[in-house]
Order: structure tokens, then sequence, then C-alpha cells
């Protein structure tokens, strides 16, 4: 039987190809827990800013994108923000922050109501999901949550890379256009699914 050589081409890609569910996994992970700081960080930004804390506050965030986030970092800062920069830095981000809220819900419905169903659903199942067992019905919900939650993770590493972009910005970068329309838009659409969700319930 002829041995395999394993070329530098093809064990690159072999290595590729297994660390991908990896590699995003991490990044799905590490969104998750950007956008978790959003709104602690975005408060504290609005109470120390206006107070010579402006430079601290462009400081954590730049701490949060490079070392949480892993993104790359800015060679050279070409200015120092101001308050009102990262005011509205921080203002931005409170409502990107807001919109992270419901798709950081749904991870943690599939942790309550998936995961650990059968310990906070004490039953009986013969109307639920999957039921009338307690097994099938744990199946169930599981299964049913796992594409809402994959859909809640690519809107999470969403908004994690919208914010990066500002962030970047307070190092004198220069703004897309598109970012702050895109910012308020993701803002008005989680109001009304957040309105919407709270007439269903």
């Amino acid at each position: 039987m002829p041995a395999v050589i394993a070329t530098p081409a093809h064990s690159a890609a072999q290595s590729t190809g297994r660390s991908l569910p990896h590699r995003m996994g991490r990044l799905a992970g590490r969104s998750l827990a950007y956008c978790a700081t959003l709104i602690p960080v975005a408060l504290l930004a609005l109470v120390t800013a206006p107070v010579g804390g402006a430079g601290a506050a462009a400081a954590r965030w730049r701490a949060l994108r490079t070392g949480l986030l892993g993104a790359a970092p800015t060679a050279t800062p070409s200015r120092r923000p101001g308050p009102v920069a990262v005011l509205v830095h921080a203002v931005l981000s409170l409502l990107l922050g807001a919109a992270a809220l419901l798709p950081l819900g749904i991870q943690l419905l599939l942790v309550l109501r998936g995961v650990l169903y059968g310990f906070v659903e004490p039953g009986p199942y013969d109307h639920s999901w999957g039921g009338p067992t307690l097994a099938g019905a744990w199946v169930a919900h599981f299964l049913i949550g796992l594409p809402f939650a994959a859909v809640a993770l690519a809107a999470l590493v969403g908004l994690a890379a919208i914010h990066q972009r500002l962030t970047r910005s307070l190092d004198g970068e220069r703004r897309a256009l598109w970012l702050i329309p895109s910012v308020l838009l993701i803002a008005l659409a989680g109001a009304l699914l957040f309105v919407a969700w709270t007439h269903q319930i």
C-alpha cells in the first residue's frame, strides 16, 4: 500500500478544515461575551466621560475590541477622543447593547428551556411538545431551541462586528457612512421585536 505523503499545502488544508468549527465557535463565544458587556461599559462611560474619564472609557472599549473580541488593534491612534465623541459612542453602544438583549435572552432560554428543561418544568407533559414523557418533551424543547439559538448567535456576531467598527473610529479611523444609520435601524428593529414579543406573552 503506498504511503500518503502529506505536503504542506495538504496539511494546511486539513488543519484549516479541522479548525473551522473551532474558529466559528470561538468567534460566537467571544461575540456573546462582548455583546453582554456593551450596556455596563456604556453606562460607565456615560457617567465618567463628562468628568475627565473620556480617555479611560475609550481605552476600555479598545481593550474589549482587541482582547475579548480578538480584533486587530489600531496601529497608532491618530487622536485622543474628547468627551463629546465618547458620549456619542456610549449612546450608540447602549442602543446596540439593548438590541443584543434579545439574542442574549434566546441563548438563556436555550439553557433554561432546553438544556435544563426537566429541572425547570416539573410537568405534567401531556400537552408539551414531545410529551407525554419527560424525555420526549426534554429532547423536543432542546432541538426546537437549537435553530433559534444559532440565529441568535449569528446576530450577536453581527452586532459585535458593527460595534468594533464604531470603536475604531475613536482612534481616528474614518467612520463608514452606514454605521450610525445601521445602529439606529437595529435599535428600532429590536424595540419593535420586543414590543411584539411582549404582546404574545
